[in-house]
């Protein structure tokens, strides 16, 4: 799409020549047109929707965000609802009603064919963010007894309704999951070949209880275009497409950013969220970490006599607790990153300790001796001051790194996102710890 091409239909429309729109339009991409459509006036919204050709509306309106939708569901008549709803793909259909206010979903529902509203109805069934949400039921199912041929005639006659037609999927008699088989190898077969001796029988599938992250990471093991979703009797109910799983990494990567930076995760973006939502997303993990802070004060206030007997302590806190924190932030997000991926999992909490605890041991050493050498520079002849902050520096970077990697674990393993355990909680946390190091190392040496 054409940057000043763009620039130019947005002209056309507040110039409300329609007539020209309507024949611009069907020149940009769907995701380009809903672009459009999101940033106009809400005056123009309908006008500019109802110019769309009518066979690419319905996946135009699959793009939209959720406010766009209902805004012209509320703006267009039963009849076009009806036509919306009955031209969307099962998936992308639950997932616009499942936004919607109850009234709204009822009246979409009103107008939508009877199988259309059966499928939409068992599709809203499945828990959120599981396989079954986001799965589509427009697959191509064959039989393993079928010929070759046979198996493309069925694709030519049913292709149009089907989300993908790349991968076919054979079940028996019971709908259950016999194996799968690509167009691209079915070409290579002879047409007078049965399905069953060309299909792969090792078939990659999930559960439509199973939660989307584990749909993505599979995709991402076997670089997949499609899985196949079977129920608790192993019947295929459904398909997940690759373009279902890239809104789900950016929806959970989106959600772990957001949790990592002590927020309340929101699906909405920034400058289309009010002022008050985005306040009350943030203020109530600022005001757990405001109030967990205090501990950090209390800690000074016992150690009150060692600073005023020796002032000069005061000056080295920030730097340890700064560096407490980095040491173990750095930890907790490659942790984090590692069980996003699947790459760490609660079995291997004692091999990320040891890793961990080796790292810290190489940092902590290597700063210790860093900060050992700037303070003799700083301060001659202070030589126990400066083993003294530099021995705290160095259990509090051993200390850090441990926990910062174990937290994210210990998360995990109380059914909590493992992103909670991010920098401002690790942070938080390893102050506390690190001032108590500080002083006890202070009092054993210094005092």
């Amino acid at each position: 799409m054409n940057i000043q091409d763009f620039r130019d239909l947005e002209r056309l429309v507040e110039a409300k020549d329609f007539k020209t729109v309507k024949e611009e339009l069907p020149l940009f991409q769907d995701a380009d047109i809903a672009d459009l459509l999101d940033d106009l006036n809400r005056e123009h919204v309908i006008l500019v929707f109802r110019s769309l050709p009518k066979d690419r509306a319905a996946e135009i309106f699959a793009y939209l965000p959720g406010d766009k939708q209902e805004y012209i569901v509320g703006g267009i008549t039963d009849q076009e609802v009806g036509s919306i709803i009955d031209q969307l793909f099962v998936d992308d259909a639950a997932d616009f009603l499942e936004e919607l206010p109850a009234s709204v979903v009822k009246r979409v529902l009103q107008h939508a064919s009877p199988e259309t509203r059966k499928l939409v109805n068992q599709f809203l069934k499945y828990p959120p963010e599981s396989a079954g949400s986001i799965m589509t039921a427009e697959f191509v199912d064959l039989k393993k007894d079928m010929l070759v041929s046979e198996a493309f005639a069925r694709i030519r006659r049913t292709a149009l309704d089907k989300e993908t037609v790349y991968t076919c999927y054979v079940m028996d008699a019971n709908r259950r999951l016999e194996g799968v088989v690509t167009v691209k190898n079915l070409f290579l077969e002879k047409d007078d070949a049965v399905i069953g001796d060309v299909m792969e029988k090792n078939v990659i599938f999930a559960h439509t209880i199973d939660d989307q992250e584990v749909v993505a990471q599979l995709f991402a093991r076997y670089d997949l275009l499609s899985l196949p979703i079977v129920d608790h009797e192993n019947r295929l109910v459904g398909i997940v497409t690759v373009d279902d799983v890239v809104e789900v990494i950016q929806q959970e990567a989106t959600e772990d950013f957001q949790i990592m930076a002590a927020m309340a995760p929101s699906e909405r973006p920034y400058l289309k969220t009010s002022v008050f939502k985005l306040a009350k997303n943030r203020i109530m993990w600022l005001l757990i970490l405001m109030l967990s802070a205090m501990i950090t004060g209390s800690i000074l206030g016992k150690y009150e006599a060692a600073i005023v007997s020796m002032p000069l302590l005061v000056t080295f806190i920030p730097m340890l607790t700064d560096t407490g924190g980095n040491a173990g932030s750095q930890s907790s997000t490659l942790v984090i990153r590692g069980m996003a991926l699947g790459e760490v999992s609660l079995a291997d909490g004692g091999r990320v300790f040891l890793k961990e605890l080796g790292v810290s041991g190489l940092v902590g050493a290597a700063l210790a001796v860093v900060n050992f050498v700037r303070l003799i520079l700083m301060y001659p002849g202070d030589y126990l001051v400066a083993f003294s902050v530099s021995l705290a520096l160095f259990a509090t970077v051993l200390l850090a790194k441990t926990v910062g990697g174990l937290l994210p674990l210990v998360a995990k393993a109380m059914k909590q996102d493992p992103a909670i355990m991010a920098a401002p909680v690790i942070t938080t946390i390893v102050d506390a710890l690190s001032l108590i190091i500080y002083f006890k190392v202070v009092d054993a040496l210094l005092l």
